[in-house]
């Protein structure tokens, strides 16, 4: 498996252990409107984070070029779609954008900060780092 897929599909896995939170607060706070502002913004997030790696993963087959090209008109180009689709709902009777606003940047930056814990900076672990191992000598499940 390449590493950006493996570090995009942990991450969208803490996106949706964080996810019940996220919808349990925006529904006290904005109600039934809020529940589903911030879930197009989990799910764009999601969307996110794994086109980002498919990108990657792309550029990264082809040339170093084109993984430079794929990092930074890929990142213009998943800005300008997630925009497009805050527009497109923006103005919707159940779509409530404080709600959709703050869930889009606290997933984004808490996922994100979150994983920083668990990524290898290492040519001998790219990717995610290796479970450690417990004391029966077995990989210890990581939170």
């Amino acid at each position: 498996t390449n590493p950006e897929r493996e570090i995009a599909r942990d991450m969208a896995r803490r996106l949706l252990m964080i996810s019940p939170v996220a919808l349990l607060i925006c529904g006290l706070i904005w109600g039934a409107d809020g529940v589903a502002s911030s879930a197009i913004a989990l799910g764009l997030v999601a969307l996110n984070f794994l086109a980002a790696a498919a990108l990657m993963t792309w550029g990264a087959r082809t040339s170093p070029a084109a993984l430079m090209g794929a990092v930074l008109f890929g990142y213009i180009l998943r800005l300008a779609v997630m925009t497009v689709a805050v527009l497109l709902v923006k103005d919707l009777g159940w779509v409530a954008i404080v709600p959709l606003a703050l869930t889009l940047g606290v997933a984004h930056l808490g996922v994100l900060i979150w994983e920083t814990r668990y990524v290898s900076a290492s040519l001998a672990y790219p990717g995610l780092k290796p479970k450690p191992k417990s004391k029966s000598g077995q990989e210890a499940d990581r939170p």
